[in-house]
């Protein structure tokens, strides 16, 4: 696909970028994204201008973005309406597409335009929910200028190394695409679960109710009257000191098991390490340079000076809110974080490995890996306070739980790639991460939830 496409542009010029991505936009799924970059990438070589190249890719992208609403807005509803039972669509879904635009189109019409699949159909279906024209011309545009400049200097400047980069571009479009579908999966999930909720939970107290009404569980809670309370108030959401902490207890052994474990496998360099060092060749191996390049932007987002900024900017926030409960579990999370970091590598004394030299220039001891402990610590902090104190709206919460994960993800990814940790390396930090993310947070709802009057238990 690749040699096709580059033999079009370096023989047709502007004209076959125009028609690929002109109709990629209008719903045709042609590479338009791939043919841009070509054609960045030739510019870079001297064989076109980039600077029409950019003209030409945004224009095109307005051009057939207007194309597929018109057909959209003029056909689509009409079709669904002519044959809706056939295509299994009727007024009521018709409707609810209008709402969604409505409400979320802009953001839909620009960030579209970086998603794969979404980038093909998202005009035509911004036409068919009957977004309206100004409002679609205007984000369809910004959206194709920014996705024009963005891919046209990706081409430019990485010209040298351009079937590697339309991997990458590729994959991370694709990877958009299926974060997209998962979030809506979740989100629909959500609504189904909010409108049947009244009877699950009337099916679950019920399930509940012949369990405890069982012969055993009777026997038990006759014989041991006190611990059967101490365990029930355990288990209750409305209970001071009930399932939050529970939860909280339980997320927190999970993690102390699996550092230990791994912590057990390093020390006893059991088949574990085999495997770690398995897969660092594994990566070096194919690694590239445009690869580094990325892993290393990515990797600074778990840096410990990105994360002091988080934790400043976050501090201070909570600080001018009067948010003081909070703020106490938020500095303890960063700081005990950060020396339980120290601490533990100095403790277990891992050499990093033999890769790491090319990118740190100062050496450390590799396990557990800081970055992942501190993203895992610090993004999910953040999303905890941002869920709990400023995102009121069910989805957006998932949003943000959703894109913490990936973030956390992305740094330990990085990490393994640039071949400064080894796979446990990660892992032990995660683990390590979880179990002090959650005693933190686990220390705020007791604080927050603690009825007022109430002396700390001593």
């Amino acid at each position: 696909m690749h040699v096709s496409i580059a033999s079009l542009v370096a023989s047709y010029g502007y004209a076959v970028l125009f028609l690929l991505v002109g109709c990629e936009s209008v719903g045709i799924p042609l590479p338009g994204e791939t043919a841009l970059i070509t054609a960045a990438a030739l510019a870079a070589l001297g064989h076109l201008s980039i600077y029409l190249v950019i003209a030409t890719a945004a224009a095109a992208a307005i051009v057939g973005d207007n194309g597929g609403y018109w057909i959209g807005r003029r056909g689509g509803i009409a079709l669904a309406r002519r044959y809706g039972r056939v295509l299994h669509v009727n007024a009521a879904q018709l409707e609810r597409a209008h709402a969604f635009f409505a409400r979320h189109g802009p953001a839909t019409v620009f960030y579209g335009r970086f998603v794969a699949l979404l980038r093909t159909w998202a005009a035509l279906l911004a036409g068919a929910g009957r977004m309206p024209y100004g409002t679609f011309a205007l984000y369809n545009a910004l959206g194709a200028v920014c996705w024009s400049l963005l891919f046209g200097a990706l081409g430019y400047l990485f010209a040298q190394h351009l079937s590697q980069l339309e991997h990458y571009v590729g994959r991370a479009s694709l990877a958009a695409a299926l974060l997209l579908a998962l979030v809506v999966a979740l989100v629909l999930a959500g609504r189904w679960f909010a409108a049947n909720r009244a009877r699950l939970v009337g099916r679950a107290q019920a399930w509940w109710q012949h369990v405890l009404t069982a012969p055993a569980p009777r026997r038990l809670r006759a014989r041991y009257p006190r611990a059967w309370t101490f365990v029930a108030a355990r288990f209750a959401p409305e209970e001071y000191l009930g399932l939050h902490l529970t939860l909280g207890f339980v997320v927190s052994l999970v993690g102390l098991w699996v550092f230990s474990a791994i912590t057990e496998d390093v020390i006893e360099h059991d088949p574990l390490t085999l495997f770690d060092v398995t897969l660092l060749n594994w990566l070096h191996a194919r690694a590239t340079p445009v690869g580094y390049a990325i892993a290393s932007t990515v990797s600074q987002l778990g840096s410990p000076l990105v994360l002091t900024a988080v934790a400043l900017g976050g501090g201070f926030l909570l600080a001018t809110r009067r948010q003081w409960i909070v703020l106490g579990g938020w500095v303890a999370a960063f700081a005990g974080g950060g020396l339980l970091d120290a601490l533990l590598k100095v403790v277990i004394r891992r050499p990093r490995p033999p890769y790491a030299a090319a990118f740190l220039p100062d050496s450390s001891w590799s396990f557990p890996s800081g970055h992942a402990m501190g993203s895992l610590i610090g993004y999910g902090m953040l999303a905890y306070v941002l869920v709990v104190l400023v995102v009121q709206r069910r989805a957006l919460r998932v949003g943000v739980v959703l894109g913490a994960v990936v973030l956390i993800v992305a740094v330990g990814l990085s990490r393994l790639y640039l071949g400064v940790h080894y796979f446990s390396d990660v892992v032990g930090g995660y683990a390590a991460g979880v179990l002090w993310l959650s005693a933190c947070i686990s220390g705020i709802e007791v604080a927050r939830r603690r009825p007022r009057g109430t002396p700390p238990a001593g």
